[in-house]
């Protein structure tokens, strides 16, 4: 296909032509120029101040505080609800035993409704003895303690004859059986004892006693 161009009608024409050319190419190289300044420029204050800030590390994240309250510590609930029935269940030392026991050579003990028929039956070894507490070389408060949760653990278990030891005193100054005196003094004020008598002479003798409990 043949391509058929506008023919110039002058010289002058030519000219004009010729010089617009120019003008557009001087136009772009101008351009050129001022975009390779401005690049060269960037490069070298990116240089410079790279230069000047030295090695760039990164720089870590700082740590946050954690905002979420603490979980509260656990509790030990049934710990707690023990030492509160001790402390309700508290035994005094200074609880008058003797109007209570049985005027018989043992000095037995049977709580208000109980039968009189009752100690004859513990002495004779009715009821099996089920759990044994040994008071042995222990402090009047040691003993205090260890009675009351002995007798109420034994109660919750369902047992119903229990056997504790105290001993004749024979260590004691004087020789005076003082535990022995407290100990009865302390079964008493448990609301679970129903009775309690001396051992007999093979499960103690003098030395302990041998304790009714009411059944749950």
């Amino acid at each position: 296909m043949t391509v058929k161009s506008t023919p110039l009608r002058s010289l002058a024409e030519l000219k004009a032509v010729k010089k617009q050319i120019e003008a557009d190419t001087a136009a772009l190289a101008a351009q050129r120029a001022e975009q390779a300044h401005r690049e060269a420029t960037e490069a070298a204050e990116a240089r410079l101040f790279q230069t000047a800030a030295g090695r760039v590390q990164a720089l870590r994240a700082p740590a946050r505080a954690d905002t979420k309250p603490p979980a509260p510590a656990a509790l030990p609930r049934q710990r707690e609800q023990d030492d509160r029935a001790v402390l309700q269940e508290s035994l005094s030392d200074e609880f008058d035993v003797g109007s209570l026991l049985e005027t018989d050579d043992q000095l037995s003990y049977r709580q208000a409704g109980i039968g009189a028929d009752v100690p004859k039956k513990l002495r004779k070894g009715q009821w099996s003895i089920q759990a044994q507490l040994d008071l042995h070389g222990l402090r009047s408060d040691d003993a205090r303690l260890a009675l009351s949760e002995f007798i109420r653990h034994a109660h919750a278990q369902g047992l119903r004859c229990v056997r504790v030891v105290h001993g004749k005193g024979l260590g004691s100054p004087g020789k005076t059986p003082v535990l022995k005196g407290r100990v009865q003094g302390w079964l008493v004020q448990k609301k679970e004892v129903l009775a309690f008598v001396q051992a007999r002479p093979a499960e103690g003798g003098a030395g302990a006693l041998v304790v009714l409990l009411a059944g749950i």
